[in-house]
């Protein structure tokens, strides 16, 4: 409405200037002498400007027919294509006219003006190349994904759109969810450019989506060649495909050839946590013990875990709980006050009945730093030092609703998973899981659980605080287990008081 206002009133002040222009000509004394050939002519200042613009025109009508005699003695002289070359050349600039259009009609997101354009644009200038493709990004836009569809597949037909047809069907298949169509496209679209990185990167995420672990190997080391990864994070994610890879090999039965592909991944980074447990048990089946600890030490240097406390565990399995405090000194040792490193040595002294020990080795962890784990071995404490079942019940009532700790999460989604996993079961973002703590919810519990300290009872004001797990020391267990065995050793007691 406003464009439409704007216009009227510079058609208005156009037609005004115009006559405002007349009339001061006619208005002007004088004119114009031409002497010429022993004639003169006297021209009134409006017919001066009336002659100059019609030479304009004859000048530019002068050259044309210069142009098209040209043309026609070129034809004459052999040139079989020189008339039509005259006649097209106006169809072309009219072409590139709207061709420039629809592009700037497409930056603008103006996806309706960009198709009209385009269609313009080809009547005159019959180059598919150019104007499918902006028809097919306009569809897109304006949300006619039929059409984009349709226009993709014509750019099939031609070598050099090929590419970007494929691309653009693998997108939409992506959106639509066929994992199966898009990396039948992402594999063609790889051959035909396999340095372009975003081609790269999709082939990736659905190899690794659908497990195919050797050919996302073959794509990581493409990127690597092509620069568009760093040697580091290659070696970390080569490391992550190739424990993948170890894995389906150990669920098919074949423990050698997983052993081999475990300790390749470990070798690869032996910073991850997963390879570094898988290759240590293949160790152990070996009877190789040596060099099992020696792989789960240096994975605890880099981080203190749960799985590499428990694969340590399984070194020894038969060892009594104060061998095992003695033997799970020299892993405990690298990092002393890290707090999985506490967690770990109050398990042990809870193992050997070692109550004082555990609550000296847990400290003021349920107190600056409490979840589900430390409340329950700080529950195990208690009731191993014959605290009252009110005091016991109160730090299992905590547990419940205290944070579960350290997880799998996702650094992309923020998606917790129970066990590691190359990919997102959320995102499907490869290699982004990472062992912390999963970011704090503020939704308060619908079922009451704040108030069941109130109820079962609660700890003691000088307790010191806790952190995971109340089970065995040899592994990492659920918390939540772990409280239902308490619970439940606690009413066995009762029943039989």
């Amino acid at each position: 409405m406003l464009w439409s206002i704007i216009k009227i009133v510079l058609f208005i002040g156009i037609v005004a200037a115009a006559s405002w222009g007349a009339i001061y000509l006619l208005e002007l004394d004088g004119g114009v002498r031409i002497v010429m050939a022993g004639q003169e002519f006297n021209l009134t200042p409006l017919m001066a400007v009336i002659a100059l613009a019609l030479l304009v025109i004859a000048v530019w009508l002068i050259l044309k027919i210069v142009s098209l005699l040209v043309a026609v003695l070129r034809f004459i002289n052999g040139d079989d294509t020189a008339l039509s070359r005259y006649f097209q050349r106006n169809r072309q600039e009219k072409g590139y006219q709207a061709l420039s259009e629809g592009l700037m009609a497409l930056a603008s997101g103006e996806g309706d003006v960009a198709m009209a354009k385009a269609g313009k644009a080809e009547r005159y200038l019959n180059k598919p190349a150019l104007t499918n493709l902006i028809t097919a990004q306009a569809a897109e836009m304006s949300g006619n994904r039929r059409k984009a569809e349709e226009t993709y597949k014509r750019l099939l037909t031609n070598e050099k759109t090929r590419f970007v047809g494929v691309r653009g069907i693998l997108r939409q298949k992506l959106a639509d969810g066929e994992t199966e169509t898009a990396l039948k496209l992402a594999k063609t679209a790889f051959t035909l450019k396999p340095k372009h990185e975003e081609v790269q990167d999709t082939l990736l995420k659905l190899q690794a989506q659908t497990g195919d672990w050797k050919g996302a190997r073959e794509t990581l080391s493409a990127k690597l060649k092509s620069g568009n990864l760093p040697r580091d994070v290659h070696r970390r994610r080569d490391a992550v495909l190739a424990l993948s890879e170890a894995r389906d090999i150990l669920d098919e039965g074949k423990s050698i050839e997983a052993r081999e592909a475990a300790i390749a991944a470990n070798r690869l980074s032996p910073d991850l946590v997963p390879a570094a447990v898988l290759t240590a048990r293949g160790y152990i089946e070996q009877g190789n013990k040596r060099n099992a600890t020696r792989v789960i030490k240096k994975a605890w240097d880099a981080q203190p875990h749960p799985d590499l406390a428990a694969a340590f565990a399984e070194i020894e399995p038969e060892e009594t709980p104060q061998a095992r405090i003695k033997r799970f000194a020299r892993l405990l040792k690298i990092h002393p006050d890290h707090r999985e490193t506490r967690l770990i040595d109050a398990e042990l002294h809870l193992a050997a009945e070692d109550f004082p020990a555990a609550r000296r080795a847990l400290g003021d962890l349920a107190e600056v730093d409490p979840d589900a784990r430390a409340l329950t071995i700080m529950a195990a404490i208690e009731r191993g030092e014959g605290a009252s079942d009110s005091v016991v019940k109160g730090w299992l009532a905590r547990a419940l609703s205290a944070p579960r700790g350290p997880q799998w999460v996702c650094e992309n989604c923020h998606h917790i998973h129970a066990e590691w996993a190359p990919s997102c079961d959320n995102c499907h973002a490869f290699d982004t899981l990472s062992w912390r703590a999963p970011p704090a919810s503020s939704v308060s519990s619908a079922t009451g659980i704040e108030m069941l300290p109130l109820i079962v009872g609660s700890a003691p004001d000088n307790a010191p605080a806790a952190s995971e797990d109340v089970t065995d020391t040899t592994e990492a267990r659920d918390p939540e287990v772990a409280d239902a065995e308490i619970v439940e050793d606690t009413r066995l007691e009762e029943t039989e008081k």
